[in-house]
């Protein structure tokens, strides 16, 4: 038994979740607190599950790894930046409705008390379609070149954030709290949720054991959420179709699935889940980031799916949940172990030496796979 499960995970993998293990064994011994430890990693794992959730569709169709992860980010960052530009009349049509309607909850007292999630719900609702629209038109390109997805993707998502580099200063915002206050005009690098949709999610149902240990239970509610709902879509007929297209195009093709419409359908999907990934990172992480910060996202989700276990080809909800724990949890001990043993602050040349080491481990090995 023990044998065959070494053979599963492989020993790369149990190395990985040892030396995990072994971190945090040693933090007490350094001064650094387990719990509190403990709690950075929820966080983490439950910012950054969705968008590596967002990889599963596209490696289940036979599409390769997301690289273009950035293209359902950007729309993720579309939603949220509308959704800022939009709050007041949203929030007012919605108390406007309520009176037309003889709606008698929809109150103002009613918005007032529910403005962050409905921010965060809004947010959401505006990504949604964008994406979906971005998430088309990206799969009809990959299959134009199939064989070639991963290289196409890359170029994607690099050609789509130096794009909305120079949109970000074009588009026609107006709110005070994301333009320049100089020009007028143009989004800033960072713009806060604060007031909007700031831990609504990570706040909610939180559990606080003591005063170091807290669980984000709202947002791993959300993950599972998420989860569950690509778990039992992947189930469907359509989801068969998809895996059975990524599994044997030429078979799936010969039983009457259409493969350009199911491989579509997959990059659709994630681009999608890619979009309310980035707005669940941003209400924890408290920022929006603009112009280049989507595009340090992509690398880090398909080297957490591929330390989880998943290949090229194949990818699972337990591959997500085991490699988004392993990644997360390496990048948030190690800089905090050793900082604390060394007596010194590298806590940032530590954090770019470990995630750069991870991501370059989990591509190398799964090329030679």
């Amino acid at each position: 038994m023990i044998g065959r499960f070494i053979e599963k995970a492989g020993w790369p993998r149990i190395i990985i979740a040892l030396f995990l293990l072994g971190l945090f064994i040693a933090a007490p011994f350094v001064g650094v607190r387990v719990d509190t430890s403990l709690s950075n990693t929820l966080v983490r794992f439950g910012m950054n599950g969705v968008m590596v959730l967002a990889m599963i569709p596209m490696v289940q169709a036979g599409c390769g790894l997301n690289f273009g992860l950035p293209l359902g980010i950007i729309a993720g960052l579309l939603g949220a930046t509308l959704s800022i530009e939009w709050n007041v009349e949203i929030l007012a049509k919605l108390v406007a409705w309520g009176s037309q309607y003889q709606i008698t909850w929809l109150t103002q007292e009613f918005v007032d008390t529910w403005r962050e999630p409905l921010g965060f719900a809004s947010a959401v609702i505006i990504a949604v379609p964008i994406a979906a629209v971005l998430g088309w038109f990206y799969g009809k390109l990959l299959n134009r070149v199939k064989g070639d997805e991963m290289m196409i993707a890359t170029y994607v998502g690099f050609s789509s954030v130096s794009f909305m580099c120079i949109a970000w200063l074009l588009l026609p915002y107006k709110h005070p709290s994301m333009v320049w206050g100089f020009a007028g005009r143009g989004l800033r690098t960072t713009i806060s949720v604060e007031g909007y949709w700031l831990h609504v999610l990570s706040d909610a149902l939180s559990v606080n054991i003591g005063d170091h240990l807290y669980i984000p239970t709202g947002m791993l509610i959300f993950f599972a959420v998420m989860a569950l709902a690509v778990w039992i879509f992947m189930r469907t007929k359509t989801g068969t179709a998809i895996t059975a297209v990524g599994s044997n195009p030429e078979f799936a093709r010969a039983s009457g699935v259409n493969v350009d419409k199911m491989r579509t359908i997959s990059v659709v999907m994630s681009t999608v889940l890619g979009a309310i990934g980035i707005i669940v990172y941003e209400q924890s992480f408290g920022f929006i980031q603009l112009y280049m910060g989507p595009f340090y996202m992509a690398l880090p989700a398909v080297a957490s799916i591929l330390l989880g276990g998943a290949s090229v080809n194949k990818a699972s909800i337990l591959n997500v949940i085991v490699g988004t724990f392993l990644f997360q949890g390496i990048l948030t001990m190690t800089p905090s172990v050793i900082n604390s043993y060394l007596q010194t602050d590298m806590s940032e040349v530590i954090r770019l030496i470990v995630s750069n080491g991870m991501i370059l481990y989990a591509l190398t090995r799964k090329v030679r796979a």
